[in-house]
């Protein structure tokens, strides 16, 4: 069975942190490209984040720059995305991705997980 599993996610106050992670069941991550989506409601899916196959570049939406890092360990066949000095409009349901390289269409994507909710509010 091939699929991505989000988990990390959860209820925290303005200014908190959360680590999100993306567990790859059935396959190796090591050949692809991480990304990460999230959907606030009401709103359409945005990208987030994306690191390179190799972890050695790394992208960020202008809004999370300075608080959010993506990071992966191949040992884990995991990746992360640490999330810092969260705000509220960070609600959303976080997804993980997996694609042959960064920027490449969302319906290129290979595999996506089934999201994690992230909620922001005190």
């Amino acid at each position: 069975q091939l699929q991505l599993v989000e988990s990390g996610g959860g209820l925290v106050q303005p200014g908190g942190s959360l680590r999100l992670s993306c567990a790859a069941s059935g396959f190796t991550l090591d050949y692809y490209a991480i990304d990460w989506f999230r959907q606030a409601p009401g709103k359409e899916r945005e990208g987030v984040s994306c690191i390179s196959s190799s972890g050695g570049s790394t992208n960020y939406a202008d809004s999370v720059k300075g608080r959010f890092t993506i990071s992966r360990d191949s040992t884990k066949n995991t990746v992360y995305l640490q999330m810092n000095s969260l705000k509220p409009e960070d609600t959303a349901v976080y997804y993980c991705a997996a694609e042959g390289e960064c920027g490449g269409p969302d319906y290129g994507m290979d595999y996506w997980g089934k999201g994690t909710l992230v909620t922001v509010s005190s």
